[in-house]
């Protein structure tokens, strides 16, 4: 295997083990609704306060260019260990709401010292793939994200703490292996002088405008639909579903929604550097905002309404990393890392009105049309990328094919 790949899969494997900390105390939601005694906006909370962390440390990195001044495999590991013992010690020492949440935001600032840097040491490595191996990497992303609600499934390894000590060892393991093998590759920029302005200038230039748009459309949708499927699908199923507790198959389905789109973004990662970033993300927005429209139709029965969830899971994260990846070939390669930070945070700062509005409209319509009002982000995410494929800019997108 080549230096390349033999990086490339590394660093995937590491995302895989350190994005499970996103997801942990989410997927063991209903057992500490019951241990604490939480209300649905509390609970939503150990969600959003990731989210929050994540983005006040993804805008702090943007505005400091951290991740282009410093060696991104030092930042990803540190933060990955530092995220792993704040994860932990909810398990260890937590019992009540304030300090989870206060935890559950620093881990969210850690995280932002992995994901978008993950992402800079891979796009130094690949060029004409970059699609490919961005894909592969929010692959593995998605793929961690989802692993927590798989060990819920199988009965949280007996207690919920186990599950938050397993991500939080996995956490450390994807430092070390970071820490180890990977370096920057050759497409990376020269070392650039310290350039707060830049920011502006990112938000300010065409391309990267209507890429960002694309991506904030995307992530209206995502994260809400991450974050609630569980409790949708347990209300759909009910007391008992394909000979199992309703929790527990909700629980096992959810983590095939999630763990199928690390499938739909490596597809979607090759079929974009072949037939152009626009096009891939322009679809796989339209299918998700139809199924976010149409998915409550089908609440009442069990089957239709689980494929529909796998489908849904497969293209909504199958655009994710082509907008990365747009963002990255439109910016200044000198501040890549920069760029692809300030992208993340401001998507992720999206995310928390998505997440809290979805629960709210939950009680006022019910579930059956809890998700329709996700639409709003693929319909304005299209239209950002159809534009961006009809500028001359789009040349510069997946080696002139947009």
């Amino acid at each position: 295997m080549s230096k390349k790949w033999s990086i490339v899969l590394y660093l995937a494997l590491a995302e895989f083990f350190a994005m499970s900390l996103w997801f942990s105390a989410s997927a063991v939601t209903p057992s500490l609704i019951r241990d604490w005694s939480l209300t649905t906006g509390q609970a939503a909370w150990l969600t959003m306060s990731v989210q929050v962390g994540f983005v006040v440390g993804a805008l702090l990195s943007a505005v400091t260019n951290v991740s282009d001044l410093y060696a991104p495999r030092r930042i990803f590991a540190v933060s990955a260990v530092v995220g792993a013992i704040a994860n932990a010690l909810i398990a260890f020492s937590v019992t009540s709401f304030a300090p989870a949440v206060t935890l559950r935001f620093i881990t969210g600032v850690t995280l932002a010292g992995i994901y978008p840097v993950g992402m800079k040491i891979m796009a130094t490595w690949m060029k004409k793939d970059r699609g490919l191996g961005l894909g592969l990497l929010v692959g593995a992303l998605t793929l961690g994200s989802a692993s927590p609600h798989l060990m819920r499934a199988l009965g949280g390894i007996g207690d919920w703490r186990m599950v938050m000590y397993l991500a939080s060892t996995l956490a450390v393991i994807a430092a070390v292996i970071v820490w180890q093998t990977c370096e920057l590759g050759p497409h990376q920029g020269q070392t650039p002088p310290f350039n707060a302005r830049y920011l502006i200038e990112v938000l300010r230039e065409r391309g990267t405008l209507l890429a960002n748009v694309g991506y904030f459309g995307h992530m209206w949708e995502l994260y809400a639909m991450w974050t609630w499927i569980p409790v949708f699908l347990a209300a759909a199923y009910g007391d008992e579903a394909f000979g199992m507790s309703g929790t527990q198959a909700a629980s096992l389905v959810t983590f095939g929604t999630i763990a199928i789109g690390g499938v739909g973004s490596f597809i979607a990662g090759k079929l974009a550097d072949q037939m152009g970033r626009t096009t891939v993300t322009s679809v796989s927005m339209i299918v998700s905002g139809l199924i976010a429209v149409t998915i409550g139709l089908a609440f009442d029965n069990v089957v239709l309404v689980t494929v529909l969830a796998l489908i849904w899971g497969f293209f909504i994260v199958a655009d994710s990393a082509q907008f990365s990846a747009a963002v990255s070939e439109l910016a200044d390669v000198r501040y890549m890392g920069t760029a692809l930070t300030l992208q993340t945070s401001l998507g992720f700062l999206l995310t928390l009105v998505s997440i809290r509005l979805t629960p709210i409209l939950a009680d006022l319509v019910t579930w059956r049309w809890a998700f329709a009002f996700l639409v709003l982000g693929p319909i304005v995410g299209t239209w950002a990328m159809q534009v961006l494929k009809r500028s001359p800019l789009a040349v510069k997108l997946a080696g002139g094919r947009g």
